[in-house]
């Protein structure tokens, strides 16, 4: 067979996308459902005095007005988003553990705040009506008493001791304040240093504008729980973090993300809304959609970027960087939903470049604004940016060319592998070559003809350059399922969410390459809690790093399953058995059978006495009989069978990348 790994291809999922048959959440609706609608506040900083609900109880349609004190009322608490990342090395341990604050602030979050509105845009009552437009009419008719509270929307203005206060437990809005390398150090090394350069850079605020706003479908049943349909960008993360807040057991929440218009990070949390249609679904005994627009998105999306740098380089005369002391502030906005942004860049901070010396000051700062989150690199293209102007910079003082002075800095082939000043290890990079590649390809040199050519027609023509080094990194769990039925296809069960990147038919490639399958054999199927048990969702380039490795082991794995069967089937010994292209051969005899046979042999008559399903850890490649569930949660896990019933995907609830369906 052709081998497809790395090869060009029609996407498996485009043609029903482009034929208009994707599914997205707005696009499912479930019998009797209602519709909600927010009122957000107009203020960023308010006392909550009163709220007057009697007009929109009254609006026609209207079935529910409610408050976050009916939300607490009704047993339940806020949301722990885990701000507190994974460290990127001891992924058993959190990114920030000491703070000069004495601790690491992480706050719930109620989807309708009790006493005061921290931003403009922050739900405040949620109206449920029989139409979506009923709904939103009758949330204009709530009138709410604020007591306006002098507000800040800066982050470095936001930990200064007069700051209006956010939270009454977090001093100077400080979530934490963590200080990397040894200041004493490398102000000795300023003090030496020939040059310095000094400068702030502030990195803007973006608003976070997928192509398919925010929806959410809440349903309650007495008997299976809670269901949850929303797009996301993983539905393990959101089940747990739904269940938390609801109180109730794991199993008693399902979560489905259908297709998906875009994710780009924000879409990893879970936001206010979708807690909401399930609390309010149990409360009326009715489903409950609620569909954002683009006015409540600019407004409540989680956002992105907003950091400041304070950035100092120290430098030799002949322009090679010798330390480097930055200060970075990051904009959590009112709630504490992430702080990956500051993990990240600090990480990084160095980039592709010979840094002998590094000290950071992290500050995660709380201010009356939207909540931030991780977006497009989420820290790391801010670092990049600061590394790159500083560089500009220096060399233009110095009198060094540009690229040169990139040259003399960059890490080289011969001090690999190579730890940076901030942790991390660089075990290969040809970090100067690529760079010249860039050069060569960008016809570097012949830049300031152009230029001089373009001012001559009246035109502006610039040139930059800039060197990248991307880190991985993501959520340290998941699991994959492999299942091959009697008829020879194959069932694939991925902890991971597409968002518009393929995995239909980049995970194909690699299954059927490696055990051995037509490509249109294969099915994906994602983003459904009732069959992903384990799965770090999709985001920090991580979904072919963890799930590729998991199938080429899961594919070690279930050929080694089959192999008892196939010695029998081709009356020979195991060890006689090889497996390739997707059939087992006989070394002696050359005789074959197809792995389809052996999974029919199984369906029929079970696998041979002593054999059992298998399952294996990819931190340390263990097989067993089972996996515990201490397992599950420290590991990242591959369950492999060979399907005995081949009618078993027809009854089961599914959500299919191939073919999007609710049953």
């Amino acid at each position: 067979m052709p081998k497809l790994i790395g090869q060009p291809m029609p996407r498996a999922e485009d043609a029903r996308l482009v034929a208009g048959k994707g599914q997205y959440t707005d696009d499912v609706s479930l019998p009797g459902q209602v519709y909600a609608a927010f009122l957000r506040s107009s203020r960023p900083h308010a006392v909550i005095r009163g709220m007057d609900l009697e007009a929109a109880r009254s609006a026609p349609g209207v079935i529910a007005v409610l408050t976050g004190q009916d939300y607490l009322d009704d047993g339940h608490q806020g949301m722990d988003h885990v701000p507190n990342p994974a460290d990127a090395i001891a992924h058993e341990q959190r990114a920030f553990n000491d703070s000069l604050t004495g601790h690491v602030f992480n706050q719930r979050h109620i989807p309708l705040p009790i006493d005061k509105v921290r931003h403009v845009g922050e739900a405040v009552v949620m109206v449920v009506a029989e139409t979506q437009r009923e709904a939103r009419d009758a949330a204009e008719l709530i009138d709410v008493d604020y007591d306006p509270l002098p507000a800040v929307v800066d982050a470095d203005k936001g930990m200064l001791p007069d700051a209006p206060q956010l939270w009454d437990d977090l001093p100077s809005n400080l979530c934490f304040q963590v200080q990397i390398g040894d200041p004493e150090e490398i102000a000795r090394i300023f003090a030496g240093a020939h040059h310095v350069v000094r400068r702030e850079f502030r990195n803007s605020r973006i608003v976070n504008c997928q192509m398919e706003p925010r929806s959410a479908l809440g349903s309650y049943d007495p008997e299976s729980g809670y269901l949850l349909i929303s797009g996301s960008q993983g539905v393990t993360r959101q089940q747990l973090c739904i269940a938390d807040a609801l109180k109730v057991p794991r199993t008693q929440v399902r979560v489905i993300s259908p297709d998906v218009g875009g994710g780009f990070g924000p879409r990893s949390m879970v936001n206010p809304e979708q807690l909401a249609v399930l609390w309010a679904s149990k409360r009326v005994g009715r489903p409950i959609k609620w569909t954002s627009d683009r006015n409540e998105a600019f407004l409540s999306d989680y956002q992105g970027r907003d950091q400041v740098a304070r950035a100092a380089m120290a430098l030799s005369a002949d322009g090679r960087i010798l330390a480097v002391d930055h200060e970075l502030i990051g904009n959590v906005g009112a709630h504490t939903v992430s702080y990956v942004p500051l993990s990240n860049g600090s990480r990084v901070m160095t980039t592709v470049y010979h840094v002998p010396a590094a000290a950071a000051k992290l500050s995660a700062v709380m201010t009356n604004s939207a909540p931030t989150g991780p977006y497009r690199g989420a820290g790391r293209p801010e670092s990049t940016h600061v590394m790159e102007r500083m560089l500009d910079i220096a060399a233009r003082e110095l009198g060094i060319d540009r690229v040169e002075i990139r040259r003399r800095n960059l890490i080289q082939p011969g001090q690999m592998p190579y730890r940076s000043p901030m942790g991390l290890n660089y075990d290969s990079g040809a970090f100067a070559a690529n760079m010249e590649r860039a050069l060569a390809v960008s016809e570097w040199d012949d830049a300031e003809a152009r230029r001089a050519a373009a001012r001559a027609r009246g035109r502006w023509l610039g040139i930059g350059v800039a060197n990248y080094v991307e880190s991985p990194v993501g959520a340290p769990k998941e699991r994959i399922e492999l299942m091959v039925e009697p008829d020879g296809r194959v069932d694939l069960v991925a902890g991971t969410q597409t968002t518009g990147q393929g995995h239909a038919t980049t995970f194909a490639q690699v299954l059927a390459d490696k055990l051995g399958v037509p490509f249109d054999a294969i099915t994906l199927r994602t983003g459904d809690s009732a069959f992903v048990s384990v799965g770090g969702g999709t985001h920090s380039d991580r979904s072919m790093r963890l799930v590729g490795t998991l199938i080429v082991q899961a594919v070690s794995s279930l050929v080694d399953l089959g192999k008892p069967v196939a010695a029998t089937l081709l009356d020979t010994t195991e060890g006689q058995v090889s497996f390739i292209d997707g059939e087992y051969v006989d070394a002696t005899s050359q005789r074959k059978v197809a792995l389809a046979d052996v999974a029919r042999w199984i369906a029929e008559s079970g696998l041979p006495e002593g054999a059992s399903a298998a399952s294996g850890s990819l931190r340390n490649s263990t097989v067993g009989s089972r996996h515990t569930r201490r397992a599950r949660r420290s590991a990242n896990w591959k369950s492999i069978r060979i399907r005995a019933k081949s009618n078993s995907r027809a009854t089961r609830p599914s959500m299919t990348s191939a073919r999007p369906s609710i049953r």
